[in-house]
C-alpha cells in the first residue's frame, strides 16, 4: 500500500468519495497533466475517471490501496486517450503561446526553461513519459511504478533511462 493510501486509510478509516476527491483530486490532475499534452484534456480525463470511480466507489474504497487503484485508472485513461488521439487531428491553435501577463517578468527565464522541458517531455513516447512523470512528479519508487504499470522494475528503469537521455538531448539543443 502506498504511504498516501495508508495515511488516508489510517486517518479516516474508509473515506467517502467526496473526502477522497478533496484530498487526492489535485494530485490526480497533476498526474494526468504530466501524461497528456493539454491541461484541459487532463482535467477532462480526471473528471471521467472520478465519475467512473464514483459509480463503483464500493469497489475502489474496498481495495487494498484506493490511491493506487485510482492512479492506475488515471494512467489507463490517459493511455486510452493517446490511443484515440492517434486517430484524431490536432487543432491548429494548440501550439499558440500563453497570453502575456500571467507570470512575473523576473520569472521569464524559468518559464522558458519549464516550457522547453515540458515540450521535450510531451514529445517522448507514452511509456517513457509515464515513467518519468510518475517518478519525478509523483515521487514514486520504481517498484511502485512497476506495480502500477504492470511491468518489471527493469522495464521502468530502462524507460526512465531512455526518457532522461532523450530529454537531455532535447534540452541541450
Amino acid at each position: 500500500m502506498s504511504p498516501a493510501g495508508t495515511a488516508l486509510r489510517e486517518a479516516a478509516g474508509v473515506l467517502t468519495f467526496e473526502e477522497f476527491v478533496a484530498v487526492r483530486g489535485p494530485a490526480l490532475v497533476r498526474l494526468a497533466r504530466g501524461l497528456l499534452r493539454d491541461p484541459d484534456t487532463a482535467e477532462d480525463v480526471v473528471q471521467d475517471v472520478l465519475a467512473k470511480a464514483l459509480l463503483s466507489w464500493w469497489r475502489v474504497a474496498g481495495a487494498d490501496d484506493p490511491v493506487a487503484y485510482v492512479n492506475r485508472m488515471v494512467v489507463n485513461a490517459c493511455t486510452s486517450w493517446w490511443r484515440r488521439a492517434a486517430r484524431r487531428e490536432r487543432p491548429a491553435g494548440e501550439d499558440l503561446p500563453e497570453p502575456a501577463g500571467r507570470t512575473r517578468p523576473d520569472a521569464s527565464a524559468q518559464l522558458a526553461d519549464r516550457d522547453q522541458l515540458l515540450t521535450a517531455l510531451r514529445a517522448l513516447p507514452v511509456k517513457q513519459r509515464t515513467v518519468l512523470v510518475l517518478r519525478y512528479f509523483e515521487d514514486m519508487a520504481d517498484e511502485q511504478i512497476a506495480d502500477l504499470l504492470d511491468v518489471t522494475t527493469g522495464t521502468v528503469r530502462s524507460n526512465a533511462h531512455r526518457g532522461l537521455a532523450a530529454l537531455r538531448g532535447a534540452v541541450q539543443r
